[in-house]
């Protein structure tokens, strides 16, 4: 039974450049319960889609600080 998937708005702190961008990207998407993670430089900013159920917003902001980049 799948849950109800919901989206949150993350800002990001220390991005630089793409491989900032790739490198947060591939941290969210392989986290169980994320269906997608759209990064943007421009905005320093992720939107992530997930199931509340597996995962919570403060697991994905432990991921994204644990990968070296400020998350709030």
């Amino acid at each position: 039974m799948e849950g109800t998937q919901i989206s949150t708005e993350i800002k990001i702190g220390g991005m630089s450049c793409q491989g900032c961008v790739k490198n947060i990207g591939g941290v969210l998407a392989a986290l169980p319960g994320v269906a997608s993670a759209e990064v943007s430089l421009e905005q320093n900013t992720a939107q992530v889609c997930f199931d509340p159920q597996q995962i919570s917003r403060a697991d994905l902001l432990a991921a994204i600080e644990d990968a070296g980049f400020d998350a709030e």
